[in-house]
């Protein structure tokens, strides 16, 4: 569900929002959303689905690189680069 909230933000906070928002790529409101959201986490703690997501993810990972040797890989991209 989505509400409008008013917010009133003194020229130190104003000036912050607009360097995160140019920083994201993206709108005053969304830059504020994010680093609400940021800073919940922060605090309080990431909620369980998203641990799980992320727990997810990491395995995803290990199992892309569990059969990489990476002395072999650092030496077929130096091989590749001519020793650069």
């Amino acid at each position: 569900m989505v509400s409008r909230t008013t917010l009133v933000l003194d020229d130190k906070s104003r000036q912050a929002a607009r360097q995160l928002a140019r920083r994201y790529g993206c709108s005053v409101s969304e830059a504020t959303r994010r680093a609400l959201i940021r800073q919940r986490d922060a605090e309080v703690g990431v909620p369980r689905e998203r641990q799980r997501e992320r727990v997810q993810a990491l395995r995803r990972l290990y199992a892309l690189f569990a059969d990489n040797d990476p002395l072999a890989e650092v030496r077929r991209l130096k091989g590749e680069d001519g020793g650069f």
